[in-house]
Parts: structure tokens; sequence; C-alpha cells
């Protein structure tokens, strides 16, 4: 079965993409076609989604489902005529806050993504910064300022999980690949045996790191799956003899296993 699900939002859409996702992720046999349609903030945008909700229920024959933020009561008004299923995320949820905390909403569009508290904002530049500057082993002197510092072989995911942290949690995460010369001795390399406090390792199955290679670098020793089934059994033999906490992260999304890292590690998480 295929639906189609908009995410509509007056302002970036990323707490719409993010709500509405999560919630359509739970029904497994429905393939959904995602459309996100930010800025709606004027009448005639509200009006011309209204139409081109019309449009795509006709042509799927079936009305879609809309996921909104929108704020503004008039444009709300104005979705609300459309031919869809629709979520409603604020008045789900905003009316019965007020009455609870006895207070009304400021209604601000965009708040959620603000740069209102400049000091964190900086914090989470400060952060991606500093994992583009401490990936794949760079710049190890570095190392006294980091939150957490992911190993292991090369493309099990490390750097984007880094970036993930840093531009969520304003997480400091640098990242070393474990290569040959490291699995033939047996042991860390200095610089991260200096700081073995911070390490949590990252491995993968040996088909996906293959299959990832291949497209990387197609018909070379590096894809080979004898060179991943190697690199793949030494470094988790390397994290268990060196007592080093680590997940496999074949079957888990970015957003997972960061959260995995972060509770297993007890980093608290710098929501901004």
């Amino acid at each position: 079965m295929k639906r189609t699900a908009l995410f509509i939002s007056d302002g970036t859409g990323i707490t719409a993409e993010t709500l509405g996702q999560s919630l359509l992720a739970q029904f497994d046999g429905i393939e959904f076609r995602f459309i996100t349609r930010p800025y709606i903030d004027t009448a005639d945008k509200a009006h011309a989604i209204v139409e081109e909700i019309g449009r795509i229920a006709e042509a799927d024959q079936a009305r879609p489902v809309v996921v909104d933020t929108v704020i503004d009561v008039q444009i709300r008004d104005i979705l609300a005529q459309a031919n869809a299923f629709r979520v409603d995320i604020f008045a789900s949820y905003l009316a019965p806050l007020e009455e609870e905390l006895a207070t009304h909403s400021s209604y601000s569009v965009g708040k959620s993504h603000s740069i209102t508290h400049s000091s964190n904002y900086m914090d989470r530049i400060d952060a991606v910064h500093y994992a583009l500057e401490n990936d794949d082993g760079g710049h190890t002197r570095h190392y006294d300022s980091a939150d957490i510092i992911l190993v292991g072989v090369s493309r099990c995911g490390k750097t984007p999980t880094c970036l993930y942290m840093a531009m969520q949690y304003g997480i400091r995460a640098a990242n070393y690949p474990l290569t040959e010369e490291d699995m033939e001795s047996l042991q860390l390399p200095k610089s991260l045996k200096e700081h073995r406090e911070k390490l949590f390792g990252l491995t993968i199955d040996v088909d996906r790191l293959a299959a990832i290679r291949h497209e990387r670098k197609p018909n070379s020793r590096y894809a080979s799956y004898a060179q991943c089934e190697f690199e793949v059994r030494e470094v988790e033999g390397l994290f268990a003899r060196e007592n080093i906490n680590f997940i496999n992260t074949t079957h888990f999304s970015i957003e997972e296993i960061s959260a995995k890292i972060l509770v297993e590690k007890g980093i608290e998480r710098r929501l901004k």
C-alpha cells in the first residue's frame, strides 16, 4: 500500500518532519511518499497547499496524511479545508499544556529552532567545527577537550555519528579509524591510550561493510570481503581485550547510534 504524507510548517518544517516520520514509521505495511512544505506563512501559500493536497488526493485515490506545526490561526483554518487526514501537532498539545500550566503559549513561529539562546547556538557551532577538525584521527593532540572519541574500522559510521551528536547536542566528538597497523600491534595507539575513558567503539556486519566500501572503491582490496572480515574480527577482538564498550551499527540509524552511545557513556545531552 502506498500513501502520501505532507509535512507542513510556517517555519523550517523540521519539527513536523521529525514527529511525523516518527509516527508514520510505526506502520510497516505502508510505503509513504514524503513531501515537506516549509514556510507556509501567508494565506495565499496556504490556499496553494490546499489545492496541491486536493490534486494528490485525486491522483492517489486516497486522502494524504498531513502533519503540520502551523501556529497562525488564519492559516490553520485554511488548511482545515484540505481533503486530508490532518495531524495538527500544536493544536493537539498546546491547549492542554496551557490549561495545565495556567498560562498562554507565545505562539511564536520557529521557536524550537531559533538562535535566541546565542551561547547555546555558538556551543553547537563550536562542536561541529571540532568534529570536522578531529575527523579520521586528525589533530589527536586536541583529544583533551573531547567529550567522546569514536573508534572503529573505516566506513562503519564514525563521521556521521560525530557530526550528528555535534549538531543535535553540542557534543564535542572526535573519531579515529583503526588501521591494519593498529590491529597487527594488538594494542591501542598511544594517542588513544591516554584517553581510554573517552573511547567508544563502533563495528558493523562484514557484508554491509564490504558493500559500503565497494561503492567507494569498487573491486579493491579495501572493499574485499576477506579484508573487511579481517578488520572487523581484529577490531572487535581489540575492543574485548581493552574493555572498550562498542555497538554494531548495521541495523541502527544515526539517531539511534548516537542515543545509545550517550546513554552508555553517561554523557548529558546538551539540548538547545
